[in-house]
């Protein structure tokens, strides 16, 4: 009998803290990446078209705090490419993008859907093409689902479990939320020979403010400020040192996260990009972020794991969530060509 109330005792807790966790979630800040350098266009709308390739396809998932069944799942995919190269000066880029995000919460109670178009102008500042100031805007549509015929509540917990019929009543079972939103953001990229390159930027998300509210209330979202950097140089005859950093601020939530990886070169040709990756980032107050990657034929994939050191720990047993990316750059025809450095991390 003590193992049975313990058990039950802990099934609330978990759901108190999965609700707690779920309302923090969705109303103090957006959904976010441990690998934010591998989710450009959910970074700065200014990322879009900046790579060194014809065009790049981007995809992450993410499975937060697992100890709490299905917590928060995130997954976006992206697709940017460059237009008009023929009929704007040589080294400048004008990237045109799409980008899909989806994010649940709580057993799929809370879902959230975003579409983004994007676009940006990536203008050289020098005769190389080695220096460029970059102005990006991004539309979205959001639609956003609250499904209570999923949500559980303590009047439903037995000994076998949530077991029993429910005595909360709504008026509806599904409230649906949607509006458009704007966002923009500038990066400034530098090289000093194509083969290293140092970048900072910043963004706004939800400049329009739109309102969201399940309630019908007029709550506004809080926009987002994101400030961002890095940079990666050859420390070796087959060594890089990547490294960046991010800061956002949102309501009352910010967070900073940095650190680096090594890469380790799998090739001897200098244009062609096959590494190996190891590194850690660190998210200051929350967790540790592991990754390793492996690059080859224009993949790029890699994998993290938050170790979390916070307050949170308890809950989370000190596992904060893995994470996957992939990034796929389409490499020019010509391999002597000139190399541009493009942020990386």
């Amino acid at each position: 009998m003590r193992n049975l109330i313990n058990n039950s005792t802990r099934m609330k807790k978990g759901f108190v803290i999965l609700l707690l966790f779920a309302y923090l979630h969705t109303t103090a800040q957006d959904p976010h990446f441990s690998q934010f350098f591998s989710s450009p266009l959910t970074l700065n709308p200014a990322y879009t078209g900046k790579f060194d390739g014809t065009f790049r396809v981007a995809g992450n998932y993410r499975s937060q705090w697992p100890t709490i069944n299905d917590a928060f799942t995130t997954a976006t995919a992206s697709v940017d490419f460059a237009v008009l190269q023929n009929r704007i000066p040589e080294y400048d880029t004008w990237g045109v993008g799409i980008m899909g995000l989806n994010d649940q919460s709580g057993n799929k109670i809370l879902s959230n859907n975003f579409l983004s178009l994007s676009t940006a102008y990536h203008k050289t500042l020098d005769e190389n093409g080695y220096h460029t100031l970059t102005v990006g805007f991004q539309g979205t549509y959001a639609n956003k689902r609250l499904d209570l015929t999923r949500a559980l509540f303590e009047d439903q917990l037995s000994p076998e479990g949530f077991t029993l019929a429910t005595g909360e009543v709504f008026n509806n079972n599904n409230v649906i939320v949607d509006y458009f939103d704007v966002n923009a953001g500038l990066l400034y990229s530098g090289s000093t020979n194509g083969f290293n390159n140092f970048y900072l930027g910043a963004s706004r998300y939800h400049i329009s403010r739109p309102k969201e509210s399940f309630t019908g209330g007029n709550y506004i979202l809080n926009s987002r400020l994101t400030i961002h950097g890095g940079g990666y140089v050859p420390v070796g005859r087959i060594t890089t040192f990547h490294g960046s950093f991010i800061y956002q601020h949102q309501g009352g939530a910010s967070e900073t996260v940095l650190g680096g990886a090594m890469a380790f070169s799998l090739s001897d040709d200098e244009y062609i990009e096959s590494n190996l990756y190891a590194g850690l980032w660190y998210r200051i107050g929350d967790a540790f972020i592991p990754y390793v990657g492996i690059e080859f034929s224009g993949f790029r994939l890699g994998y993290s794991y938050d170790v979390n050191n916070s307050s949170l720990s308890t809950a989370s047993r000190g596992r904060g969530g893995n994470e996957i990316s992939l990034i796929f750059v389409k490499k020019p025809a010509d391999p002597g060509r000139k190399k541009l450095g493009c942020p990386k991390f």
